[in-house]
């Protein structure tokens, strides 16, 4: 009896390596990184000279500090992964890439990211790197801060809500201290909102696994109240924001007392403790609708 050894070429190895680093993600924080760009410039299109340096902060930002932190989470994350039919298709999970390659390409993918980042700018590096270092705190032994209930959301609401437009900030304006704070506080707690969920659909294949994330310490009911809490938050304070004229332009305020509603019952109607991704999805879509607007406001286009 024969055994068939299938070996697989280079192009294949590449989309095992970009299916590692999920490229649905990377918009998640290159919208926050150009939304910090935004802020600093107030131009919707940033000026022609500091594109080579921002489209390198945004390879940095997306595939880079994806794949770095995402591949050392998957590495550490095999127990629940192989309890979670989401990750059936996991490349670790069936062997296409083996634990040891995938430390490795995580290891690779970070020091990628910091050494370029460097040519983006010295603060904007800083953060990078401690970007990277939270990313492993969050997956790797003893600290592992996804199986230390609160400090999992803390990693992932900062990190998008409020490190990625001060990535952006930073790329174009290395001094912080001009930084609107507020926008990082509405981002952070927008990204709760959005980041809780996803704690809700893997709640079952953590539990199994013995890992004490949020939704496993405080159970569905709490950990979907907690994320409809930061949900409200963040739209109140928009409005607040608008209506004092600070950051948000006023001329916004009728459109954030139309849209707050709507983003807080769709947050009621598509959002649950059985939760699927797809949901967590268009619940963040419709959220760009005001996020666009406040683009085009915020820069006198409208």
């Amino acid at each position: 009896m024969s055994t068939v050894v299938q070996v697989r070429g280079p192009a294949a190895r590449v989309r095992d390596v970009v299916a590692i680093g999920r490229p649905a993600f990377w918009v998640v924080s290159i919208v926050p990184y150009y939304t910090g760009i935004l802020l600093a410039t107030h131009r919707l299109i940033p000026p022609v000279e500091e594109w080579p340096r921002l489209i390198v902060g945004a390879v940095v930002m997306g595939p880079l500090v994806w794949l770095a932190v995402l591949a050392v989470n998957d590495a550490y994350d095999l127990p629940s992964d192989r309890l979670n039919p989401r990750k059936a298709k996991s490349p670790l999970l069936d062997g296409r890439i083996t634990l040891r390659a995938a430390k490795r390409l995580a290891f690779a993918a970070a020091v990628a990211a910091v050494g370029l980042s460097l040519h983006v700018g010295i603060v904007f590096a800083l953060g990078v790197l401690l970007a990277v270092l939270l990313g492993y705190a969050y997956s790797v032994p003893p600290v592992r801060l996804k199986t230390r209930a609160g400090f999992d959301v803390a990693v992932n609401a900062l990190a998008l809500g409020a490190f990625g437009p001060l990535a952006g900030w930073a790329a174009i304006n290395p001094d912080l201290s001009d930084f609107p704070w507020l926008m990082g506080l509405q981002g952070t707690l927008a990204a709760i909102g959005l980041y809780l969920p996803t704690t809700l659909a893997d709640l079952e294949a953590d539990r199994a696994a013995g890992y004490q994330t949020i939704a496993v310490r405080f159970g569905a009911r709490t950990t979907y109240l907690i994320g409809y809490a930061a949900w409200i938050a963040a739209a109140a304070l928009s409005v607040i924001l608008a209506a004092t004229n600070t950051i948000i332009p006023r001329s916004m305020l009728r459109l954030e007392l139309v849209m707050v509603p709507v983003l807080v019952a769709a947050y009621r109607k598509l959002i649950g403790p059985h939760q699927s991704f797809k949901a967590i999805i268009t619940l963040a879509t419709l959220f760009l609708l005001p996020c666009t607007t406040f683009a085009l406001t915020y820069t006198g286009v409208l």
